[in-house]
């Protein structure tokens, strides 16, 4: 990893990395990652329960992609490894899974997932998503779960996305957006960058910047709001927002279904 961390990039790492290490829910016991809601229940079955318990998403990016075999997949942000692992189900024997996340301890546990359902065809890369170790042109489908909203520089995220997707690929990712800004407070807070909160933009600007790196056909679902994840973020700040009612946040922030094209 060539690139520099960010003061975001150091205390989101922390804070994952103590989580994964403390087998802890990403924000909070009842918030999305063990909410198994958001998944088909006889795709989590395909996996053992200590895989499945290991999710730090907000959302189903696997039955959003509609993945193929022989596909080549790539996650951003792999954590713990469980979408690769599902993705790897569905692509095969003549597929192949790629995720890239950059703490270490994430890489290790998912390498260890990986071992312990026996999948062959996963290989995971420590790495920033602003600086993505993978060739130009050689993923058909890149899928994420609740960490785009974590990057500093989305932009550049995006871009970097592009320039890995074979022409006519596709990005079909759950994340958390808003409809509305949230207080420079709440932006602030690094505890709220690391629950998922304060790195979330609006609806509109996540389409422009797509938009801006050559993406095509974009749509965005909202699926639900986890006021689990608000809750713990403000938490964390240990702020009393002023002037701002913490309601106008529950009806701001939402997770949602994205899906890009590059153009063929």
């Amino acid at each position: 990893m060539s690139q520099s961390p960010t003061a975001i990039h150091k205390v989101v790492r922390e804070h994952y990395a103590e989580r994964i290490e403390n087998d802890a829910a990403c924000c909070g016991d009842d918030c999305c990652s063990t909410n198994k809601s958001l998944y088909p229940a006889d795709l989590l079955a395909t996996v053992p329960a200590e895989v499945s318990n290991t999710s730090y998403g907000c959302g189903d990016p696997i039955t959003l992609a509609s993945l193929k075999p022989g596909e080549t997949v790539l996650d951003l942000g792999s954590g713990a490894g469980l979408d690769c692992l599902l993705a790897a189900q569905q692509v095969g024997e003549t597929g192949r899974v790629i995720g890239v996340d950059m703490t270490p301890e994430m890489i290790e546990r998912a390498q260890s997932n990986a071992k312990r359902v026996h999948a062959t065809n996963v290989e995971f890369r420590q790495g920033y998503l602003e600086e993505l170790p993978v060739e130009n042109n050689t993923i058909n489908v890149i899928i994420s779960n609740c960490v785009i909203n974590l990057a500093p520089d989305k932009e550049k995220v995006f871009a970097e996305a592009f320039r890995v997707l074979k022409p006519g690929g596709k990005l079909a990712v759950s994340d958390i957006v808003t409809n509305g800004k949230l207080p420079d407070m709440v932006r602030a807070s690094l505890s709220a960058w690391a629950g998922c909160v304060a790195g979330a933009v609006e609806a509109k600007d996540y389409i422009a910047m797509l938009e801006a790196v050559g993406f095509t056909g974009i749509s965005i679902q909202p699926t639900y709001f986890d006021k689990e994840i608000i809750d713990r973020a403000l938490a964390e700040m240990k702020l009393t927002l002023t002037g701002y009612p913490q309601e106008s946040i529950y009806q701001s922030v939402f997770s949602a279904r994205i899906v890009a094209h590059k153009p063929a």
